[in-house]
């Protein structure tokens, strides 16, 4: 407990100074002094531009490095995320499909966000009945599930691609490729709905899943009621990732690099990893993101492009000190 404050006050400054000096850079110079002033460009460029963009940074990086938190425990396998379980590409695919069917426009941003939780959800439903088996689930199983269902989700989204408009699959493209954009601030409290309470619901339940992190067995052992456990976290789990995939595409690695480098640096207790991973991952998400609008302006690159050209490597290296570690 001795370190358990230091650790959440140094993520709390680390989310706040990106939520502070990430909206003041930028290819565009900014006077502090006119921030006040409604009429002015900086105005309107720091509050309707730039800080809902980082504040859609911070809880999107926060949400998926949380998931990816879960997943890691549920399935004990440091590299499990809400992509390897298939869940990502199961809300993408529902996304893809609202696009299609043009329930994506902007005055119809509920039908996109249906469509991407169903999406999700039914991927989620389809993977644990695969690997059910009694009152246990196979997280082998569970794994291999999910990267099949993966791979049908990729194959099914490439084909609705090739078949709708040009415009749609112009923008299918663009989704796909994982970014994230300034937002209407209605649309930021309608994300807060879905992942703040989620959010609270893994850290208050922390202590059942350093249960499930050892074993299912163990778990049960300790008075645990894994079945409705799991179910509990893979349903969280589905909200946090399928709620953020719905405005920003799938966005690789952002659950695996923030989660897997805490659990080294302090250890894998989740009462206090999942806090510090939702406000560390929030603000390395946010970086990213400024990282892409600034380092080519006027272009920009999409964030999925930056936590992927990050996490490739950083994935690689995770393998490769398995195998050293084993040998």
């Amino acid at each position: 407990m001795i370190r358990f404050w230091p650790v959440l006050l140094l993520s709390c400054a680390a989310a706040l100074l990106a939520l502070i000096l990430c909206p003041l850079i930028g290819p565009t110079p900014m006077d502090l002094s006119k921030l006040a002033e409604p009429e002015s460009l900086e105005s309107r460029l720091f509050w309707l531009a730039r800080l809902p963009r980082v504040i859609l940074a911070l809880l999107a990086g926060g949400a998926l490095a949380s998931a990816g938190v879960l997943f890691q425990a549920l399935m004990r396998d440091a590299l499990a995320t809400p992509d390897t379980l298939g869940v990502s590409s199961g809300a993408s695919l529902g996304a893809v499909v609202a696009i299609c069917f043009g329930w994506a426009d902007s005055a119809r941003l509920g039908g996109l966000w249906v469509a991407s939780l169903l999406g999700a959800g039914l991927v989620l439903l389809i993977v644990v009945a695969l690997s059910s088996s009694g009152r246990n689930v196979s997280s082998f199983t569970l794994l291999l599930a999910g990267i099949t269902i993966n791979s049908m989700c990729v194959a099914v989204m490439l084909f609705l691609q090739s078949v709708t408009s040009l415009g749609r699959s112009l923008a299918i493209t663009r989704w796909l490729m994982g970014g994230v954009d300034s937002v209407e601030y209605s649309t930021l409290a309608l994300l807060c709905l879905f992942v703040l309470p989620a959010a609270v619901v893994l850290i208050w339940r922390s202590k059942d899943w350093n249960l499930l992190a050892v074993g299912q067995s163990w778990a049960s052992a300790k008075g645990l009621d894994t079945r409705s456990s799991l179910r509990l976290g893979y349903a969280v789990g589905s909200i946090l990732a399928g709620s953020v995939t719905a405005i920003t595409g799938p966005i690789g690695f952002a659950g695996l690099i923030v989660p897997h480098t805490l659990r080294m640096l302090i250890g894998p207790d989740h009462r206090l990893l999942l806090p510090a991973s939702f406000l560390i991952g929030g603000a390395f998400l946010a970086a990213c993101d400024t990282i892409g609008r600034t380092i080519f302006a006027p272009a920009e690159l999409p964030v999925g492009v930056i936590t992927a050209l990050l996490g490739g490597p950083f994935f690689l290296w995770i393998l490769t000190s398995r195998a050293t570690m084993k040998n």
